[in-house]
């Protein structure tokens, strides 16, 4: 199995134990902020299987239909999972409110003890998973394992938020602190959320790739300037793991077919050899203000 879908797929069944755990364990032990959590695992879920589907289509060879291949996928599989953690936050700050004017009536006693223990295993389980969700993410330039790598980071601060939360309801007897935990929870969420959409969502508004990448090209380019005359329009943009980087490269009228050909292989090879899962492109033009030095002499 290709790394990045055994990734997605560890994800999936991660998200599966912990989801039905939190729930199981909220409902019996009447806690708002565990059950917010698993609202949040069930997203994850949801989330993990959207990651999954992008990485597999991602891979396709172009087509027909899409000369340019499927990479976008995981920039719209980004995307759609921070619009579903924008919505888990509402539904968890909608709970949590109810919960505070029920107990402030009240009711609904929480019995923390399952719930620490919950709440502490589902800390160490996503740090361990999102951890590898990021290596392999960021080791195959892909935003979909990567963000559904930060997406499970988050939930290692939110966990670890509702374990502080039921640990002093225990030490304090404190009820309250379980709907505050849960907000807390969702505002964690919604920063993450906010990040996660600027990352994902650039790269479909073909956003230039980062100024490092522009200046290492820049600088490889500038290693093979005595081959040619200059360059221009140089662009990039990003789509899914693939940067593609093209150019308007001049050279001396003189040069022949050949030469121009194996100077943008050489230019090309290194280009892909600095930078991973690169597609460049290259126009080569003549270098006409020597034929007009000629034609006037």
């Amino acid at each position: 199995m290709e790394v990045r879908s055994k990734a997605a797929w560890f994800s999936v069944l991660s998200n599966t134990i912990l989801m039905s755990a939190k729930l199981t364990v909220g409902l019996i032990i009447g806690s708002i902020s565990v059950i917010s959590e698993a609202i949040h695992s069930a997203n994850d879920l949801l989330a993990s299987f959207i990651a999954l589907f992008a990485v597999k289509t991602s891979t396709r060879p172009p087509d027909k239909e899409h000369p340019y291949g499927h990479g976008k996928i995981e920039n719209i599989s980004g995307t759609i999972e921070a619009l579903l953690i924008f919505i888990a936050a509402g539904l968890i700050i909608k709970e949590a409110i109810a919960k505070i004017q029920i107990i402030a009536e009240g009711g609904s006693v929480v019995n923390p003890g399952w719930g620490i223990v919950v709440m502490g295993f589902s800390a160490l389980m996503n740090f361990l998973v999102s951890s590898y969700l990021l290596k392999v993410g960021r080791e195959t330039d892909s935003i979909a394992l990567e963000a559904d790598g930060m997406h499970l980071r988050t939930d290692v601060y939110t966990s670890l938020g509702v374990f502080i939360g039921l640990l002093l309801i225990k030490l304090t007897g404190y009820q309250m602190l379980d709907p505050i935990a849960a907000i807390l929870v969702a505002l964690l969420i919604v920063k993450a959320a906010y990040e996660l959409t600027r990352k994902a969502f650039r790269p479909l508004m073909d956003t230039a790739l980062d100024d490092e990448v522009i200046a290492l090209t820049e600088s490889i380019l500038g290693n093979c300037c005595n081959d040619y005359v200059e360059y221009h329009d140089l662009r990039t943009r990003k789509s899914g793991q693939v940067s593609y980087i093209d150019l308007h490269l001049v050279l001396k009228a003189d040069k022949s077919i050949q030469e121009a050909h194996d100077l943008c292989d050489l230019i090309e090879e290194r280009i892909k050899k600095e930078i991973p899962h690169s597609n460049v492109l290259i126009h080569v033009e003549p270098d006409n203000r020597m034929q007009m030095f000629n034609y006037q002499n």
